[in-house]
């Protein structure tokens, strides 16, 4: 019975996928990379052995990045567009905002100003506060400009979409600096006028999901779930070609495992995830969500040794994952809260039950994630292995008849969001799905 665990090991499947996804040039959502990505991520499925591997194409805007810049004073300042940006060049004066939390904005005038304001939030704050919700705030108080800078050592400009979901590309030009940068800025120039610009292709654009099945043709389904696209300034190895990998190990696995399924799984590696959750959105959109038993989503799997789960609330998640820890002797950190960022929450926001699947870490924020220092050299094999035979495990419990994972009502995931202090900055990003 426990043969298949000795294949996973042996397998090369996943880490050979994952060295084929980082050696494409670029896998930015809408990109020619983005689509060789998804097709060798059907062709893997089809070798694992599952039925129907397929393509499902769907149009997004299209971003392709050209030259940026910040020059200040005589200098030229280290940079990066953040996708989304419009292109365009603006010369205003500098205001450093710090950690850019929503009194910072209140207290200071930052009207035609180019605003800069760091990549975390600190310890005395209530709740995390996103990206597109500093970029939001700089709009809505009057900036002309928007610099996002690391909080993360060894000059690493930081990259992440802008926009907002009815209007995919920004009001003004949002550029990343490095933290070594940043507080260059700071210390020499804030207040005084500098210059900034991107230069960006907008265009039409197309982009993947990849969908195939393995065990019995039911109507109920578990979906094992990732995305394949990357920002186009890194092999994207961590964020997300990890997680796609880890889809065809496990795919590989349940394939020697197919009779202990009672359940059809699905496997979908989603596109266009960093610019909009887009891909997993418009499969929510179109599916029977109440077919869904439950979706295990693989983002950020590998970086570290030890598995977390974000279970959102559905308390079967989380004990079903803490019995595979404890029948293996190998521990799965579980966290019952809600994560509105990620695929899982194209679902999970409407009550169907699911998980974002990551690896512990002590560390805030990405890390080396959404920087040219995602690279295949800091995950290990091992790692993957491992993972995998936990949640190979963990999708064929919660495929058993006799395992049920109950739907939540919206209205309490929505009430989750309040207490934990999310709602504030989805419902100023226009990302708050609910009825008021």
């Amino acid at each position: 019975m426990s043969d298949w665990i000795g294949s996973v090991f042996e397998s090369d499947a996943g880490w050979t996928h994952l060295e084929r996804l980082v050696d494409l040039d670029n896998r930015m959502a809408g990109s020619e990379g983005e689509r060789e990505a998804a097709e060798l991520t059907r062709d893997a499925l089809a070798d694992a052995g599952l039925r129907n591997p397929r393509l499902e194409p769907f149009e997004i805007q299209g971003w392709t990045r050209g030259d940026s810049a910040i020059t200040a004073g005589e200098t030229t300042q280290d940079c990066i567009a953040l996708p989304r940006s419009p292109s365009e060049r603006v010369i205003a004066p500098l205001v450093d905002l710090g950690y850019g939390l929503p009194e910072d904005f209140e207290e200071t005038d930052v009207a035609n100003a180019i605003v800069m304001v760091r990549s975390d939030v600190p310890n005395y704050s209530d709740r995390y506060i996103h990206r597109r919700e500093k970029y939001h705030h700089a709009v809505e108080h009057g900036a002309v400009g928007f610099l996002y800078r690391n909080h993360v050592e060894g000059c690493l400009p930081p990259t992440g979409s802008v926009g907002w979901n009815e209007d995919p590309i920004g009001p003004i030009p949002a550029l990343g600096v490095s933290k070594e940068v940043g507080a260059r800025l700071a210390r020499r120039f804030d207040g005084e006028s500098i210059t900034i610009s991107v230069e960006a292709d907008i265009h039409p654009a197309e982009s993947y999901n990849v969908r195939a099945e393995i065990g019995p043709d039911t109507d109920e389904r578990v979906l094992v779930t990732s995305h394949v696209d990357a920002h186009d300034i890194s092999e994207g190895a961590m964020d997300n070609g990890a997680g796609t990998a880890m889809v065809v190990e496990i795919a590989t696995a349940l394939a020697e495992r197919e009779d202990d399924l009672e359940t059809c799984v699905e496997f979908v590696a989603f596109g266009a995830e960093e610019v909009g959750l887009l891909g997993s959105t418009r499969y929510a959109e179109k599916a029977d969500r109440d077919a869904i038993k439950a979706v295990i989503n693989n983002d950020g799997v590998v970086r570290d040794r030890t598995l977390s789960i974000v279970t959102h609330g559905f308390d079967a998640l989380e004990e079903t994952a803490t019995d595979v820890g404890d029948r293996y002797g190998h521990p799965i950190g579980t966290v019952p809260k809600v994560g509105p960022h990620s695929d899982h929450w194209s679902f999970t926001r409407w009550g169907v039950p699911g998980c974002h699947v990551k690896s512990k870490s002590d560390n805030a924020g990405r890390g080396w994630g959404h920087t040219v220092a995602d690279t295949i050299d800091k995950l290990e094999r091992r790692n993957l292995s491992e993972q995998a035979i936990l949640l190979t495990a963990y999708v064929v419990e919660l495929a058993r008849h006799g395992v049920t994972v109950e739907h939540r009502d919206p209205a309490d995931i929505a009430a989750d969001l309040e207490s934990q202090g999310l709602a504030e900055g989805m419902r100023t990003t226009g990302d708050w799905p609910y009825d008021e």
